[in-house]
C-alpha cells in the first residue's frame, strides 16, 4: 500500500537511490539531528558520508565524475533529507546550484576545473545575491567589481551567505560598469575560490562569523565583506561579463524547487510525527485520534503533504524537459512553503503542550518552518511571480 509522497515513474535507479537515502535518514540522521540542532553544529559526519554515497554529485554529468541525474531524483534526494534535518538539505543545495550554473553557463575550462571537484566533494559550493538593504530587489545590488588590468577589484558587502564559512567556492553576483541601461544588464557573476573558515579567508575578503539564527542551526550563514579584492576576469561565470543576473535567476529557479521539496520533507517529518503522536496519547478512554477535533486535522496534514509532493514533482519534470518552469517552480515553492507552516502547527497542535518542549522533535520543526517561507524568495514574491506568468498565458 503506498503512502504519502510515492512518486510514480520512477526507474528502478531512483527507486533504489530513494531507499538508500530514506534508510540513511532514519539510521544516521534523525538519531541525532535534535542534538547538532540545540548545539548548532555543523553535521561534519553526515556531510561525509553524504559524499562518499555520491550526493555532491548527484546532477553533475558522469564525464565530471557524477552521477547525471535529473532535477527529479535530487528534488525527492532533498524530500527525504529535509524529511531527517532540514539544514542538511540546505548545505546540498548550494553546493548543487553552483554546480548547476557551472553546468549551464560556464565556460568549458570552468567546468573542467571545477565539476570533478564538486562532484566529489573536495570543493563545497555557496551562493551570494543578497545584500544588507537589498531584500527582493536583486538588479539594485551596489557591490562593485571594478576592472583593474587584467584582474576586477570587488568592494562591498553581501549577506544571508548559506554555507558562508564552510564552502569553498562561492557564485557571487555583483555590479560592473558596463554602462548599460538596465540596471540588471550589469550584474556579472564570479567564482571564487576560498579557504573555508572564518576572519579574513583571502587577502581582501573576511566572512566575520556565523549568522545567528531562530533556526536553520548547523548549516552556517553569513555575510561576506569585500575589501579590494582581486580578482581574475577569468573568473567570470561563462566568461562575458553583464550576464550575471540571468543565470542567476535560472539557478534560482530549480533553488526553488529545492526549497519546495524542503517544504515537503519538514511537512511529511511533521505528518509522521503527529500521526504517531495522536495514536498514542489517550484522552477520555481513547487515542486523540478517535476525536474528530484531532481526525480532521490528520486529514488536512495528510491532503497537503500530498498537494505539495505532487506540484514539487510537476515543476522538476518541467524543468528536466527542457522547459521553463517559473510558474510551476514559483507555485510549488509558495504552496509547500505555506502547507508546510500548516502542516507543522497543526501537528504541533495535536502534541499539546509536549510539542513546546525542546526535548520533542516538533519543537525543532516548529522553528525551523519559517525559513522556508522567506528562502530562495518571500511567499509575496512568489505571488507576484504567479500572477504575472499567469496574465502573460491568458492575456486578453
Amino acid at each position: 500500500m503506498a503512502k504519502l509522497c510515492d512518486t510514480a515513474d520512477l526507474t528502478d535507479v531512483q527507486r533504489e537511490m530513494l531507499a538508500t537515502i530514506r534508510t540513511f535518514v532514519d539510521e544516521q540522521i534523525l538519531p541525532v539531528a535534535n542534538e547538532l540542532e540545540h548545539r548548532d553544529e555543523y553535521p561534519t559526519d553526515i556531510v561525509a558520508a553524504l559524499k562518499e554515497m555520491g550526493v555532491f554529485g548527484l546532477t553533475i554529468a558522469e564525464e565530471y565524475g557524477g552521477l547525471g541525474e535529473s532535477l527529479l531524483t535530487y528534488a525527492l534526494v532533498v524530500e527525504e533529507l529535509s524529511r531527517g534535518w532540514m539544514s542538511v538539505s540546505g548545505i546540498v543545495n548550494t553546493h548543487f546550484i553552483v554546480a548547476y550554473l557551472l553546468a549551464q553557463h560556464g565556460t568549458d575550462e570552468q567546468k573542467a576545473e571545477y565539476l570533478p571537484r564538486l562532484a566529489v566533494g573536495e570543493l563545497t559550493g555557496a551562493f551570494s545575491l543578497s545584500e544588507p538593504a537589498l531584500g527582493s530587489d536583486v538588479a539594485a545590488i551596489t557591490t562593485t567589481a571594478r576592472p583593474d588590468g587584467d584582474d576586477y577589484v570587488i568592494n562591498g558587502q553581501k549577506m544571508w551567505l548559506t554555507n558562508g564559512g564552510t564552502s569553498s567556492l562561492v557564485a557571487v553576483l555583483v555590479r560592473t560598469p558596463l554602462g548599460h541601461d538596465k540596471p540588471h544588464q550589469n550584474l556579472t557573476t564570479f567564482l571564487l575560490e576560498k579557504t573555508p573558515g572564518f576572519g579574513e579567508v583571502a587577502p581582501g575578503l573576511t566572512i566575520p562569523g556565523k549568522i545567528e539564527k531562530m533556526g536553520y542551526k548547523g548549516v552556517d550563514t553569513t555575510e561576506l565583506l569585500f575589501d579590494g579584492f582581486r580578482i581574475g576576469a577569468e573568473q567570470i561565470l561563462g566568461g562575458e561579463p553583464g550576464r550575471g543576473f540571468y543565470q542567476m535567476m535560472d539557478g534560482v529557479e530549480v533553488g526553488r524547487v529545492n526549497v519546495a521539496a524542503r517544504g515537503v520533507g519538514v511537512a511529511l517529518r511533521a505528518f509522521e510525527l503527529g500521526v504517531a503522536y495522536a495514536q498514542q496519547r489517550e484522552t477520555f478512554g481513547k487515542p486523540i485520534a478517535q476525536h474528530q477535533a484531532v481526525l480532521f486535522r490528520i486529514a488536512e496534514m495528510g491532503t497537503k503533504v500530498e498537494a505539495a509532493h505532487q506540484m514539487v514533482v510537476r515543476a522538476a519534470r518541467i524543468k528536466d524537459a527542457g522547459q521553463r518552469n517559473d510558474l510551476e517552480a514559483g507555485m510549488a515553492k509558495y504552496l509547500a512553503s505555506e502547507y508546510c507552516r500548516d502542516v507543522v502547527e497543526d501537528s504541533f497542535r495535536i502534541h499539546g503542550g509536549y510539542g513546546f518542549a525542546k526535548d520533542f522533535e516538533i519543537e525543532r520543526l516548529y522553528r525551523e518552518t519559517p525559513m522556508l517561507l522567506i528562502g530562495e524568495g518571500t511567499a509575496d514574491i512568489q505571488r507576484m511571480i504567479i500572477g504575472r506568468r499567469l496574465l502573460e498565458d491568458y492575456a486578453q
